[in-house]
């Protein structure tokens, strides 16, 4: 395939102000296809935090596995460009920022490896997933090196939110189980 210059990112706001879904633009021949899944300038193009100072891997074993709700504080917030590589996973994010139209409001989507979508999450956001097939594996882009101090978990039932998982969760760390539900003290 020939090198690509234009754009080859497709970025869709969410229904929460700042966060995006964001899709390969694939280039399809009888080999299969090339596409973009990072590029700094098309990230800065739309205003988005493209400052990447870690990425980091996770596989959930079993279906059913429930990772979150998880932020980092100030000065430590964190921008993160979630996809799965592996399996399938329902992620949701939660926006905390007070001033926001959509706080406490949470926008959930299905990231698998067939459908190659990520999803960026801003800082000030919550974020979390559910396994929705055994073996899953998440890569996270983040903004922020991990600050184990600065970590908020919050509970992934808060009614507070309300949010709509997919399917039961069937295995919860015994940090993300005994989290906190969200009070404003908490705000990133």
């Amino acid at each position: 395939m020939d090198l690509v210059t234009d754009n080859t990112m497709i970025f869709t706001e969410t229904k929460l102000k700042g966060a995006f879904v964001i899709e390969i633009k694939k280039l399809e021949d009888e080999r299969g296809f090339f596409g973009r899944s990072w590029c700094k300038k098309e990230m800065e193009e739309h205003g988005l935090n493209a400052n990447v100072v870690q990425v980091n891997t996770s596989l959930s074993y079993k279906k059913g596995t429930l990772r979150g709700l998880h932020y980092q504080k100030h000065p430590y917030e964190e921008t993160k460009l979630v996809r799965c590589t592996k399996g399938a996973i329902f992620d949701v994010i939660v926006d905390l920022r007070p001033d926001s139209p959509t706080y406490k409001e949470w926008f959930g989507i299905e990231l698998n490896e067939n459908n190659h979508k990520m999803l960026y999450v801003p800082e000030k956001f919550a974020q979390g997933f559910i396994s929705l097939e055994d073996n899953c594996e998440m890569t996270y882009f983040t903004t922020q090196f991990f600050a184990p101090d600065a970590a908020i978990g919050l509970r992934y039932n808060d009614p507070q939110f309300n949010i709509e998982w997919p399917i039961e969760a069937e295995i919860v760390s015994e940090k993300d189980k005994e989290a906190p539900d969200f009070n404003e003290s908490m705000v990133p």
